[in-house]
């Protein structure tokens, strides 16, 4: 593409936008003709110059101009390691589509090297999503270690855990954490602490080459609610305490640092590291998470970041 003119590579980036909503969002030539303001012929022959100019395989390869901006915007901003933004849809801002996609990639850049990495994950619903994209790989020479606990408070498993549903897909070894994700007392947690494969597994973690999270975001739909880890009562005591988001259960407060609260004093997870030297990954979007993700990047809780143009600009804004 370094060869083209600037109309050319204008029409490049439209066709990537195109292809983008059709293969990624799953919009109608005529949803597509709407949001750019084309023909429904125009919208058409955009995908098809996609197709033909090799941007589309499984995953979207061109790097759509805006969104490299952002993300370089973002990294001086923030001081970030690595940084990549998906687009948006133009009707959807909220939507986490192609979040997924993108994260796998990165994944599978890990992945795909010869040399041993151990990869440490977090939980939730944009983690499983970029799961789900990986395809079945042999990385017997990895290790996956999960950061946080993948039992209810009933004892039963989570419904996002996804070490083990990687593991299986990518045949590396794992190490999941069956401890609860919020112990009962702070006693409870420290004779959890004590066990030796827990010990392991957080020694574990300390070398790994990779960490990757999901955000949450302390509103009334707050994925420690609606994961029944916390109660409404709960809810209410940590959003009066200050807490702003939430990384693998551990609360802070708008600044990105840790609140000294009763709730934080019974986190089973593994501690975080503030200021990493390593990638820290955090994986969220929408307009409910731009403070949480905010705060976080703030306080160096992480320190490479994916998600997608509206909550970019969002971020940039405050």
């Amino acid at each position: 593409m370094d060869n083209k003119s600037n109309s050319e590579l204008k029409r490049l980036e439209d066709a990537a936008r195109a292809a983008w909503l059709y293969y990624v969002a799953k919009n109608t030539q005529d949803e597509i003709a709407q949001k750019l303001e084309v023909s429904r012929q125009s919208a058409q022959r955009l995908v098809a110059l996609a197709v033909n100019e090799g941007l589309i395989k499984v995953r979207l390869e061109h790097p759509i101009t805006e969104c490299m901006e952002l993300a370089q915007q973002l990294k001086d901003t923030f001081n970030l390691l690595e940084c990549e933004i998906v687009p948006s849809d133009p009707n959807a801002p909220n939507s986490s589509y192609g979040l997924a996609q993108c994260g796998a990639t990165i994944l599978e850049r890990y992945l795909k090297s010869d040399t041993p990495k151990t990869l440490a994950f977090g939980t939730g619903r944009a983690l499983k999503a970029c799961i789900d994209e990986l395809p079945s790989m042999q990385c017997q020479q990895h290790k996956i270690v999960s950061l946080l606990g993948n039992m209810m408070a009933d004892g039963s498993a989570s419904a996002f855990d996804i070490v083990v549903t990687m593991a299986n897909k990518v045949n590396a070894k794992h190490f999941p954490m069956p401890l609860p994700v919020i112990a009962s007392t702070v006693a409870e947690k420290q004779i959890l602490h004590s066990l030796k494969p827990v010990k392991s597994i957080f020694s574990l973690i300390e070398q790994a080459d990779a960490t990757f999270v999901g955000i949450g975001q302390i509103t009334e739909n707050s994925p420690l609610l609606l994961d029944g880890f916390i109660n409404d009562f709960e809810l209410e005591s940590v959003k009066n305490d200050g807490a702003q988001g939430e990384i693998i259960s551990w609360l802070y407060d708008k600044n990105g640092q840790l609140l000294n609260n009763t709730t934080n004093e019974r986190v089973v997870s593994s501690p975080l590291t503030i200021n990493a030297s390593k990638p820290v990954y955090g994986i969220a979007a929408g307009s409910d998470k731009v403070k949480a993700i905010h705060a976080a990047l703030k306080g160096k809780l992480i320190n490479s970041l994916i998600t997608n143009e509206y909550t970019a600009k969002a971020i940039l804004s405050m």
